[in-house]
């Protein structure tokens, strides 16, 4: 595991009981259990945080505020007694944008449209099995979660209804034939989850008693952060999360994404290493080097793994210099050559079954980079090898390279295959150009 966040105070050991949790940009609302709407505006300066409260009192019903000036536009009358809603931006066939809510009383689902400063009824009420206690859209229906189960309710004036999975200590979810899985494999949190949100790449989820960061792929858990019993999450775009318990309010500041990278780096993670890189607001040319010796990096740890041919494919898009890939094998370039390349980590000891593996995939390998290097003798500007390591030498003559992939192959087919194949290739008498 490594740090992705550090949690800092926002407010502490506030009189009211935070009862719900939204944000916008550089503003926090605090709903409470007595209906006070709270508005803190948070500002950030060298490290401090520092924030104003607006305190209004709402009741029990669907009010809609200007966000600047805070002053109330409408009501919605017959929404009292709401106790959750959701809202979604509907793309129409013609291309107009059209802002739908749904509101849940009691056991009812009621829809709405937004128009000309007022929400509108946009069909009848929908009966829902029991009181909604979450709701989410998802395209034209309603993903409701009630106290044992979740349901998808289709908005298409008969509010059908699929039921998709129980809640409960089944950690795996479930999908009937109506519903669509967009990850292969489940995520399985150290307990359930009380609510969730998504800061690419990594998935924050508020357990009973901590919060857990984890990522989709690879499948990490990437932290565990120990809070005062945290109940709600809530983002206010990339980077800026909060959560808060009854009394406490805390922001999750994401540590710098360098300092991530090297924790990662040092654990051998590099495939989360590289999403990071691809996320840094570098230089183009500075992201493109950190991204490429990353991806140097992960090649060679696949080869320290044994998993040859994953490693051979990476290095052969990278675009390696074959003679460091050669060198990762023994006995196979002259030892004066050999000890003037350098590696991250000791290279794994090969012999037997395992020395025939990865000499296969070898093979495979360099008949890949020869056709492409014999396809690039004519030309004016070819590719340049590029270093496994910075700093290391490399060879530019691509007739050089030629005579080293074929000598290898040579020296590879006679491991694998034996005696029967030095007569037919000896016929060919290579040459290496460093022996």
């Amino acid at each position: 595991m490594h740090d992705a966040y550090e949690p800092v105070p926002i407010l502490e050991k506030l009189p009211l009981q935070i009862d719900c949790l939204a944000a916008w940009e550089d503003w926090l609302l605090v709903g409470t259990k007595p209906g006070h709407l709270l508005l803190y505006r948070i500002k950030n300066n060298a490290g401090t945080n520092r924030f104003e409260s607006v305190i209004v009192k709402v009741y029990n019903n669907i009010h809609v505020h200007d966000l600047l000036t805070f002053q109330q536009i409408t009501v919605v009358s017959k929404a009292r007694g709401a106790t959750l809603f959701a809202c979604h931006l509907q793309q129409s066939p013609s291309g107009e944008a059209q802002l739908r809510m749904c509101v849940a009383v009691k056991k009812k689902l009621q829809l709405y449209y937004w128009k000309d400063r007022e929400f509108h009824e946009l069909q009848g009420d929908f009966a829902a099995p029991d009181i909604p206690k979450s709701m989410a859209w998802c395209q034209n229906s309603i993903c409701v979660g009630f106290k044992r189960d979740y349901y998808l309710i289709r908005m298409d004036g008969r509010g059908s209804i699929k039921e998709l999975f129980p809640t409960g200590k089944q950690l795996e979810p479930w999908w009937p034939p109506g519903g669509v899985c967009t990850q292969k494999y489940a995520l399985n949190w150290t307990d359930i989850p009380i609510a969730m949100e998504h800061q690419s790449p990594y998935i924050i989820a508020v357990l009973p008693r901590y919060v857990e960061i984890r990522t989709f792929e690879p499948r990490l858990l990437v932290q565990s952060v120990e809070l005062q019993r945290p109940r709600f999450i809530t983002s206010a775009g990339p980077n800026i999360v909060y959560v808060a318990s009854n009394h406490f309010v805390w922001r999750l500041v994401p540590v710098s994404i360098a300092s991530q990278i090297r924790q990662l780096l040092q654990d051998k993670q590099f495939e989360l290493a590289l999403q990071l890189a691809n996320m840094k607001d570098d230089v183009e040319g500075d992201k493109r080097q950190q991204i490429h010796h990353i991806q140097n990096l992960y090649a060679f740890n696949l080869f320290c793994q044994k998993r040859f041919d994953d490693s051979m494919q990476v290095f052969a898009k990278l675009g390696t210099d074959p003679t460091h890939v050669i060198g990762l094998y023994p006995d196979l370039l002259p030892a004066d050559y050999r000890k003037q390349l350098h590696y991250p980590n000791p290279l794994p000891s090969l012999s037997g079954a395992e020395l025939e593996k990865a000499h296969l995939a070898l093979i495979d390998y360099l008949t890949q980079k020869r056709s492409h290097l014999v396809k690039q003798l004519n030309d004016s500007e070819p590719s340049t090898p590029s270093p496994l390591m910075e700093g290391t030498p490399t060879i530019k003559s691509r007739k050089k390279l030629l005579q080293i992939i074929d000598t290898t192959l040579l020296k590879c087919y006679l491991h694998v295959h034996g005696v029967p194949c030095v007569i037919l290739l000896s016929l060919s008498r290579p040459t290496c150009p460093l022996c």
